[in-house]
């Protein structure tokens, strides 16, 4: 009867100054990031009198839910939930679709005044977005998209940087792999979806993720685009019942958080496609 030998366990090392450091370090920065969350959180679960107090304290004297409560019957959540979410898939949608074909005949074609149609599409990343409102709202207002989604979704889908992004990223596919397609009989939109595409699912996540998130949190276009309350979207329906009665700090912290939420559950899971599509992307030594 043979016995079992048992693995040797082999003593745990004793930290390194530089990994005490950066741990210090690491929850240091950590805490920074998660009070004003827990500080949101605490302050929605007072009374808005006990949220009003100077000096503020972190724990509720008393705990209560209020707040939520009030903010689901005087706002319209659902709906402006619902308005989020279709602006932002839409714009997500387009903006991946117009920065994969972008980029890919960026990095792939060569044709005449492709350098100074690059240089168009990268001035893009040095104009503000504030700058471009009047503009942009001039155009939709004679184009009668003012109060539809599609004023909302398309000056939402002027993606240079998506484009720069993606560009980079395939100018790092070998072209070897194009070229043995190429001999074997495809075309280029065959490459482009079977060869290109599945190699660049890490950066198509990153972009899409960066694009939603983005337009999730965009105020200041639906803002001026739209004043149909049944079109608003999150930021903007919050805003707006917040001014409708004042300044309520607990109902406030309320509608932050969940409006934020979506977005930390977005971060949550997709962590991993966001360090990836980063890393594969070639902006990490620009």
């Amino acid at each position: 009867m043979t016995t079992a030998v048992q693995p040797r366990k082999e003593p745990r090392r004793p930290w390194t100054p530089s990994q005490i450091v950066l741990t210090v370090l690491g929850a240091a920065v950590s805490a920074v990031f998660v009070a004003p969350i827990v500080a949101a959180l605490l302050t929605s679960l007072k009374s808005e009198a006990e949220a009003a107090e100077i000096p503020p304290h972190w724990l509720p004297e008393i705990w209560t839910a209020q707040a939520w409560k009030a903010l689901w019957e005087t706002g319209n959540i659902t709906n402006w939930f619902v308005n989020s979410l279709v602006v932002s898939v839409c714009v997500t949608t387009v903006v991946l679709t117009v920065s994969a074909l972008a980029g890919y005949g960026f990095a792939r074609t060569e044709f005449r005044g492709k350098k100074a149609l690059m240089g168009v599409v990268m001035s893009g990343l040095m104009v503000s977005p504030a700058v471009l409102g009047v503009p942009l709202f001039t155009t939709v207002q004679q184009m009668g998209m003012v109060d539809t989604y599609w004023g909302m979704i398309l000056p939402q889908c002027a993606p240079a940087a998506m484009v720069y992004i993606l560009y980079k990223f395939f100018q790092g596919i070998p072209r070897e792999l194009e070229e043995a397609a190429f001999i074997d009989g495809a075309g280029r939109w065959r490459v482009f979806f079977t060869i290109v595409l599945p190699l660049s699912r890490p950066s198509l996540a990153a972009v899409g993720i960066f694009t939603f998130i983005a337009s999730w949190n965009n105020f200041l276009w639906p803002y001026m685009v739209t004043n149909n309350p049944d079109l608003m979207t999150m930021p903007n329906g919050i805003a707006t019942v917040m001014n409708s009665y004042g300044i309520q700090w607990a109902q406030l912290m309320a509608g932050g958080l969940m409006a934020g939420l979506p977005l930390i559950i977005v971060f949550v899971f997709f962590q991993r496609q966001i360090v990836a599509g980063v890393a594969h992307t070639g902006l990490a030594g620009q």
